[in-house]
């Protein structure tokens, strides 16, 4: 080991002393409670970036922290009755992501809750303001809506005869209708006709594709925790309708999807790991601003591309952070 690492290693471990001599006279590690909105398997690249930041901070799970799991399995209804477990529980700091952050904040007034996404913070009524969250909240602005835009000019370079657009949408979630109207504005704006897929549950996704034949050249699928959970069955009909996808993801893209633009989410879940280590050491929540993303992906199926028949130009090859062949 370097000495640099050995010193930097040393300096967290001491650091977290303090808090590990409080835990060894109580017996009760200091604990966080992870709400997951999808499955484990969905967000076991986001929960290890998230890991692994924590050890590399001094904190490793089992001996100087716990983590409690629990996975909604893209059932929102699951929020609160996970919240209040870990209110019972009586955690030390909440982990979570996006529309189960207001459910979680109804819960509890005093255990400080860090998301690691969140598409509109300050709109969703998360926190009043980015720089100043105030209250037990703060965390990590994912700006997916943001991002509309530009996925919908980089779908239409891969598919240039575009003309109608599907955008599918859970629209029980929030920031999915946030996401969804963004996109509709910017079809509109060049010229694109829309089929808006409205959904809420798993079982309206397969009648939903039974609505679009013939009807779209593309589909535009909104993020939100349902379509995480389904994403094999999404990517298998669009696959089966010849219609190329595009995500916010990079991870949507397993199982098929075409493309993907947005923030680096594996990024944003290693920042909450240090959210967290500021938070267990005694920072407050009210007092650490709500921060952007620092990292966008674009990122390309060639797999897909080739199945469904399509040429990605060079430039836009030359450009992506990723491509899967």
């Amino acid at each position: 080991m370097k000495r640099r690492e050995f010193i930097t290693l040393l300096c967290g471990a001491a650091a977290a002393w303090p808090l590990a001599a409080d835990a060894q006279q109580s017996g009760k590690l200091p604990t966080i409670g992870l709400l997951g909105a999808a499955t484990a398997s969905s967000w076991h690249h986001w929960v290890a970036a998230f890991t692994q930041r924590l050890r590399e901070l001094g904190w490793t799970e089992g001996r100087s922290v716990a983590i409690e799991y629990r996975w909604a399995e893209g059932r929102s209804e699951r929020y609160a009755e996970i919240a209040a477990e870990f209110v019972r529980l009586k955690v030390d700091i909440i982990v979570t992501s996006g529309g189960a952050v207001l459910t979680v904040k109804k819960a509890t007034s005093t255990i400080p809750i860090v998301f690691a996404v969140a598409a509109d913070p300050v709109g969703g009524g998360i926190v009043p303001s980015l720089a100043r969250p105030g209250g037990n909240v703060t965390g990590l602005s994912s700006q997916m809506a943001d991002a509309g835009g530009k996925k919908l000019e980089l779908l239409r370079d891969v598919v240039p005869g575009l003309r109608t657009l599907a955008i599918m949408a859970n629209v029980g979630y929030p920031a999915s209708v946030l996401e969804m109207s963004e996109v509709q504005a910017a079809a509109g704006a060049v010229g694109l006709q829309v089929a808006t897929l409205e959904i809420r549950h798993k079982e309206e996704i397969a009648p939903a594709f039974d609505t679009l034949k013939g009807r779209a050249e593309a589909l535009y699928v909104c993020n939100d925790p349902l379509m995480a959970t389904n994403l094999n069955l999404i990517n298998t009909f669009a696959l089966v309708a010849r219609l190329p996808t595009m995500y916010g993801i990079r991870e949507r893209l397993e199982g098929g999807g075409l493309m993907s633009y947005g923030p680096n989410v594996t990024d944003l879940f290693r920042r909450a790991g240090d959210y967290v280590d500021k938070i267990l050491r005694g920072a407050k929540a009210a007092d650490l601003p709500v921060e952007q993303p620092t990292k966008f992906d674009l990122v390309v199926n060639l797999i897909t591309a080739k199945a469904l028949g399509l040429t990605v130009p060079p430039p836009l090859l030359a450009r992506a952070d990723e491509v899967i062949e």
